[in-house]
């Protein structure tokens, strides 16, 4: 008598094949990632505050510029909490403050005739730019493109998860302080040459929420150890393979689009080192992914 199990079929593995199928696309040099929404892409521009709307000016505009680079602003628009306020504007609850230095003159008695008793004393303050506040409008910001078409299954999907997500501003990140994913606001998204702007939505999204998956109340991912200067590229590619993996299983792609490929191609080359960085990622992809639908109703 034939055993019935020994006819049945392998259980389908679809990370696996989704991992090889990113390999054979990378392998064939699917070329540089495009930007899935749009940005002002404003030059070097020079700081102004958002209500004296004087520029600031030394040390200050140097310590505005690496901000901007490092944090992606899109806007050379700060201010401080109270000045804000003043606009009618509220800080996000988490945001990180800039530090900017200004001089305060005063006075003091002298008998040197050649003294005008004048001095100057540095004072720091603390600027949050326009990126990071609700309630303003930047001027230049480019007109946005209205709703995307919802995927139903993918809005469930993530309200289970119980992860805050903000919409606002030009960038999409994780901050583990506030342990929130920031969106773009959705009428930013364009879409790519091989995405729809709702699948680029999604798939931006799902990235997100696979890295709020190394929070320490979840999966608790650390590789600073394993891959040292390199960890931050090893969570970008588990973030990506991560997306790739549950666009596939939401239905927001049928195939591995060559923006997925593309982003992970970028960050695999700081990695060239190590061969089996992209299947210790794939790894724990699989883990992020297993926890997010661990949330899900039964």
């Amino acid at each position: 008598m034939t055993n019935a199990s020994s006819n049945s079929k392998p259980r389908r593995d679809l990370h696996a094949e989704i991992t090889q199928r990113l390999i054979t696309a990378i392998e064939s040099h699917p070329g540089d990632p495009q930007m899935p929404w749009r940005r002002s892409g404003r030059p070097l521009w020079m700081p102004e505050n958002a209500l004296t709307k004087n520029a600031y000016n030394g040390i200050n505009v140097l310590n505005l510029w690496v901000s901007a680079e490092l944090r992606g602003f899109s806007s050379p628009i700060f201010a401080t909490y109270k000045q804000w306020h003043e606009l009618g504007a509220q800080v996000r609850k988490g945001a990180k403050s800039e530090l900017v230095v200004f001089y305060k003159e005063f006075e003091i008695e002298t008998e040197d005739d050649s003294d005008n008793g004048k001095r100057r004393v540095a004072r720091a303050s603390h600027v949050f730019n326009a990126d990071d506040v609700e309630g303003y409008d930047i001027p230049g910001r480019p007109e946005p493109l209205g709703p995307i078409a919802r995927i139903e299954a993918a809005d469930r999907f993530m309200a289970h998860t119980g992860i805050p997500v903000i919409h606002g501003g030009e960038r999409a990140f994780y901050r583990p302080a506030t342990d929130t994913i920031t969106m773009p606001d959705e009428g930013l998204f364009t879409g790519t040459d091989t995405m729809t702007r709702d699948e680029a939505y999604y798939a931006v999204l799902l990235h997100e929420a696979t890295h709020a998956t190394g929070h320490t109340s979840r999966c608790d991912r650390d590789f600073t150890a394993r891959f040292k200067k390199d960890a931050y590229a090893a969570e970008e590619l588990v973030a990506e393979i991560g997306s790739a993996f549950l666009c596939a299983e939401l239905g927001i792609t049928q195939d591995i689009r060559a923006d997925h490929a593309q982003y992970i191609a970028n960050w695999l080359q700081l990695l060239k080192d190590d061969p089996k960085a992209i299947f210790t990622a794939a790894a724990k992809a699989s883990e992020a992914v297993a926890w997010l639908k661990k949330q899900q109703p039964s």
